[in-house]
Formats: C-alpha cells, sequence, structure tokens
C-alpha cells in the first residue's frame, strides 16, 4: 500500500491531491495548521474512496512543527512513499511594500519547508528504491514576479536538478507548475482578481489529475492546459528585461490610506 504525505492538505490543491490519490488507493497522511478541517477531509476520504488517513496537524512555520513531519517522514517504520510539497501562502503587494517578516516567512514556506522535508524524505526512498517527490510550483516562477515568482522559480530548478539524482534510485521528482487555480490561495492573499476572465481559471482537480498522469510517465514537469503551456513555452524565449519591465508595470503599490 502506497502512503503519501500532502502539506497544505486541508484545502485546495492539497485537498485536491488528497481525492487524486485516494481514488489510486493510497493511504495518506495529511498535514496543515487546522486539525478541524483536515479531520473533514479525512472524513470525507473514508466515506468516499475507504482511505485510511492520518492527521498531522502541524505550522510548518514553526520548528516544532516542522520537526514534528520531517520525523514523520523519516520514520522507517511506517514509510512514506510519495512526499507532495503543496503548503503555502502568497502576499498582496510587490515585494518593497509588505513587512520583511512577511517575505522572510513566504520565503521559509515556499523555499526552506520544502527543502528540509524533501531531505528527510530521502533517505527512505533511496533506501526502498521507489517513491515520489511532488513539488507544487507555479506559472510565476516562469517569469520576474517578486520573492513568491522567485521561491517558485527556485522550486522548478530545484525539482528539475533533484531528479537527476534520484534517477538512479529509482525515485520520481515532478514540479508541478499551475497557473491561476480555482483555491482559497488568492482570497488569502488578498489580491484582486476580478479582472481576470473565466478562461484562465483552472480547476484543482484538473491539475491534479495532470500531475498524476505526468508523474506516471515520469515527466520533470507538469503544467495543465494549452493556455499555460503556450505561456511557459513564451516565457522561455522572452528577453528577461522586457518581461521585467512589462511584469513591473503591473505591479502597483498599495493604496496609500492617508492619501
Amino acid at each position: 500500500m502506497t502512503t503519501v504525505l500532502i502539506t497544505g492538505a486541508s484545502t485546495g490543491l492539497g485537498a485536491a491531491f488528497a481525492r487524486g490519490f485516494a481514488a489510486k488507493g493510497c493511504d495518506l497522511v495529511l498535514v496543515a495548521r487546522d486539525k478541524d478541517r483536515l479531520d473533514d477531509v479525512a472524513g470525507a476520504l473514508a466515506r468516499e474512496y475507504g482511505t485510511a488517513s492520518e492527521v498531522l496537524p502541524a505550522d510548518l512555520l514553526d520548528a516544532g512543527g516542522l520537526a514534528v513531519v520531517t520525523e514523520r517522514l523519516a520514520a522507517r517504520a511506517r514509510p512514506v512513499d510519495i512526499l507532495v510539497n503543496n503548503a503555502g501562502f502568497g502576499l498582496p503587494a510587490p515585494f518593497p511594500y509588505n513587512p520583511v517578516e512577511d517575505e522572510e516567512r513566504m520565503l521559509d514556506l515556499l523555499v526552506k519547508v520544502p527543502l528540509r522535508l524533501t531531505h528527510a524524505a530521502l533517505p527512505g526512498l533511496r533506501e526502498r528504491r521507489r517513491g515520489a517527490v511532488v513539488n507544487v510550483s507555479s506559472v510565476a516562477g516562469l517569469l520576474p514576479t517578486g520573492t513568491y515568482g522567485a521561491a517558485k522559480a527556485w522550486v522548478t530548478a530545484f525539482s528539475e536538478s533533484l531528479r537527476v539524482d534520484m534517477e538512479p534510485y529509482n525515485v520520481r521528482v515532478l514540479a508541478v507548475v499551475p497557473g491561476f487555480t480555482r483555491t482559497e490561495f488568492q482570497e488569502r492573499a488578498g489580491m484582486d482578481v476580478s479582472a481576470l476572465r473565466d478562461a484562465v481559471w483552472l480547476e484543482p482537480e484538473a491539475v491534479v489529475e495532470q500531475a498524476l498522469k505526468d508523474l506516471a510517465l515520469r515527466r520533470p514537469v507538469s503544467i495543465t492546459g494549452r493556455r499555460y503551456q503556450a505561456y511557459a513555452l513564451a516565457a522561455r524565449h522572452l528577453p528577461r528585461a522586457f518581461v521585467a519591465r512589462k511584469m513591473a508595470r503591473k505591479r502597483r503599490p498599495p493604496a496609500d490610506p492617508d492619501a
């Protein structure tokens, strides 16, 4: 029986990954801060798929919470076969206008946490010579888009490099690179996305379905939809200085409440 540990599993893409793996008969370890929401997800999965879910409440930005999850990943008696690094958040304003503490917290969750969790999972995966690491990145990492985009660019590059390192051990590594997806992410970040057309939005289930297909095919990167696949292709070929100027025009400072 395959066991999958998913961070940020209480909602959005994390919950969709939980449903996707449950449908394949996997057991789950569900990680997020909100125990009540994790219990709801676990209960729904048990009713629909008969899935056994271990609920592991943890704040990954707290040293103690991170230690709990790394210890679970390293437990040889209860091996985790697939790690899904999905937890994350965004900020509403460009880098110069956010408190530096918020920027550091976001960078820690998007970079330091998946690095630590992946490092904890790898010894067991190498020893068993099977399993996978799935890292949720973003199309924001393809273009100059502040700290969030820079962190997601790291996630994709880290995944592609790790894939090469783990190939001799039969361990798969996949970077999932979604575009705008209908989750709570934008609302929690305080982002105004009202101007976006319906055509640009992806459903979480579609992102997960494509990711699981690409994982089975041992592809390095998973991008859902022709629109975002074309976007990724264009981003690789456009001059970086030109793109940076274009993106800067779209990033506005927050309104001054005293103005």
